[in-house]
């Protein structure tokens, strides 16, 4: 059975890894079972949010891989070798996995080893029952990481045009690279009261599929600042409730 793929993705500052531990807070609450999250954005911020520490992350260990190549024997296991170095740093909690990607490759060509970690990841990914991924906004990273194809695509903006026409340049960068993402919805972050009509008509604009907005969240921002995991955020807090409700209409009914 094929996992359900869910990515998040927005330009950097829109909130978009707080969307995500909501959305696993959220999934977590409703029980979900076997959840894999894998963090591909190169600034790596999803252990930091969820409160779990990663002994390392893939970029690393292609690098190394990479430089370590010319001096393996003919007949060294280097797919093996690249798997075991892989399930080495794989987070593995009671209510949730964590794999960090880590940074882009360093110069030169990397497309062995990319394909062996292609193979891997896809590998990997079917062990679980859902997958929620960080994406950063240029796409051509995750491109190279994964062949999987997404179920569900959320694209987190501020509110602003010009950050809802950042999401769907994101959208179209997909295309460009041939990713599918079955349905993309757009969220839009950190909305004051009255702005409802406004986000609307620019997503319609845009031709985005806008699904809710997340209010400004005192909580939330103490939190982020405090370095507190966000999966302890009260129940009872205004953008994991709005998180929650915009799941409950778009993801809630394939999962559950």
């Amino acid at each position: 059975m094929q996992p359900k793929i869910i990515a998040v993705s927005g330009k950097g500052g829109v909130g978009k890894t707080s969307f995500l531990a909501l959305a696993l807070k959220a999934l977590l609450e409703w029980n979900s079972q076997d959840i894999l999250v894998i963090d591909a954005d190169p600034d790596s911020n999803t252990p930091d949010v969820l409160g779990v520490d990663v002994r390392g992350d893939v970029g690393v260990i292609v690098n190394e891989l990479k430089e370590k190549m010319s001096s393996f024997p003919p007949n060294f296991g280097k797919a093996e070798y690249l798997e075991y170095r892989v399930f080495d740093i794989l987070y593995e909690g009671d209510l949730f996995d964590l794999l960090v990607m880590g940074a882009p490759e360093r110069e030169g060509c990397y497309c062995l080893v990319n394909n062996l970690l292609m193979k891997i990841m896809d590998t990997l990914v079917k062990n679980y029952s859902l997958v929620l991924m960080d994406l950063p906004a240029g796409l051509e990273h995750v491109s190279r990481r994964t062949s999987a194809n997404v179920d569900v695509m959320f694209l987190v903006a501020d509110p602003s045009k010009m950050g809802i026409q950042t999401a769907s340049r994101i959208r179209d960068l997909a295309k460009v690279l041939h990713r599918e993402f079955k349905k993309v919805f757009l969220v839009v972050n950190k909305v004051t009261p009255g702005l409802e009509g406004v986000l609307k008509e620019y997503a319609a604009k845009f031709k985005l599929d806008y699904v809710g907005s997340i209010p400004v969240d005192g909580k939330l921002a103490e939190y982020n600042l405090m370095g507190k995991p966000l999966l302890d955020l009260p129940e009872t807090s205004p953008a994991y409730l709005a998180v929650k409700e915009v799941l409950e209409k778009t993801l809630k009914p394939m999962i559950m």
